[in-house]
Parts: structure tokens; C-alpha cells; sequence
């Protein structure tokens, strides 16, 4: 799939590291972004391309003709498996909007994709960017968004350790401190992918 010769980006972090902070700076900047959980919501729409497969897999999800998200994900989270046939019955149509939406951009020096996972989803050719941050900051910023000890620990639980998405990064941007500092780091990535 030809999609351009821009730097293709995957930005990636657990929950609480700020990815989306990082993303909302690279648009301010004028880099074109695409948020996959956007894209996994409209797959899930009545007319989405795995709302079907779906509803057809748990009726108990469908409210009023549309899949309720929070009862869906009260069933993927507690359970693996049922995650890996979300996933299988999703995947595939979030990557085809995905690969569609980066050959549009095909003008853009860089594109990036913000992404909550470390699946391989996309395929090869992605640079693989992770905002970190210490565990202690993202229980803080997760529990002024109003989150529950419990449902933070149990979404920490759900993702890849720190570790792991560290091993994966081909840059990290560091998070811990205030918004200037993120929109430093930011820049300090930006020159890093013009270099390459």
C-alpha cells in the first residue's frame, strides 16, 4: 500500500501518560493526526463495518439499535478472550480506515496515528513513538479525571507494563512535568523526525 514517502508515526503510551496532550500539540503544530479510538468508535456504529459481527456476538450490548461501548467493554476488559474476538472482529476494518485516512494525507511531511495498543496492527514502515510517565503522575492525572482506585488499577492491568512500551518506543516522549514541558518534548520529537 503505497501511502507517501511522509513519516508515518504511531504514538502510543498507557493510559494516563498524556498521549492525547502530546497529539492535540503535534495538530496545534500542523501535523495531521488520527486518533484510532475515534475510528474504533465509528466501526461500532449501526453502519460501522463490525457493528454485525457484534451484535450478532453479544446481543446484551445492543441499547435502542446501538452497541453500548461501556457494557462491551465491562465484558473485554474482564475477559482475554473476548477481547481477542473483539479485536479480530474490529481490527481489520480500523486499519483499512486508517491506511485510507494516512494515503489522503499524502502532502503531509508527517502523519500520526495516536493508538491506545502495541498490536502490530498497521503493518511495517511506522515510526514508534511512546509518551511515559511515572506511575505515580498517571494515577494523579487519572483521579482528577474523576476515575476510581479500582477502575485505574484494573486498566493499568489491562495494558502492556511501562517496560514494554518502552522496549517498543523508537522515541520517547518524557511526561512528567507541566504542558510547557510536554509541548518541549513534543518539539524536541518533531526535530528528531525532520533528521531522519
Amino acid at each position: 500500500m503505497n501511502e507517501g514517502r511522509h513519516s508515518r508515526v504511531l504514538l502510543s503510551g498507557g493510559i494516563g501518560t498524556g498521549k492525547s496532550a502530546a497529539a492535540e500539540i503535534l495538530a496545534g503544530r500542523g501535523v495531521p493526526v488520527i486518533h484510532a479510538d475515534m475510528i474504533g468508535h465509528a466501526v461500532l456504529e449501526p453502519e460501522g463495518e463490525a457493528f454485525h459481527a457484534v451484535s450478532a456476538w453479544w446481543p446484551e450490548v445492543v441499547v435502542d439499535g446501538h452497541i453500548d461501548r461501556a457494557k462491551l467493554a465491562a465484558i473485554v476488559f474482564e475477559d482475554p478472550q473476548a477481547l481477542k474476538q473483539l479485536e479480530s472482529m474490529t481490527h481489520p476494518a480500523i486499519a483499512a480506515r486508517i491506511h485510507n485516512l494516512v494515503a489522503a494525507e499524502s502532502d503531509a511531511a508527517i502523519v500520526v496515528v495516536e493508538m491506545p495498543l502495541l498490536l502490530p496492527l498497521l503493518g511495517e514502515g511506522w515510526t514508534r513513538v511512546v509518551v511515559d510517565a511515572s506511575i505515580e503522575v498517571r494515577k494523579r492525572r487519572l483521579a482528577d479525571r474523576g476515575m476510581g482506585p479500582g477502575d485505574v488499577e484494573a486498566r493499568m492491568a489491562a495494558q502492556p507494563r511501562p517496560q514494554d512500551w518502552l522496549d517498543a518506543a523508537d522515541f520517547v516522549v518524557g511526561n512528567d512535568g507541566s504542558l510547557e514541558d510536554l509541548e518541549q518534548e513534543v518539539d524536541r520529537l518533531l526535530e528528531w523526525l525532520e533528521k531522519r
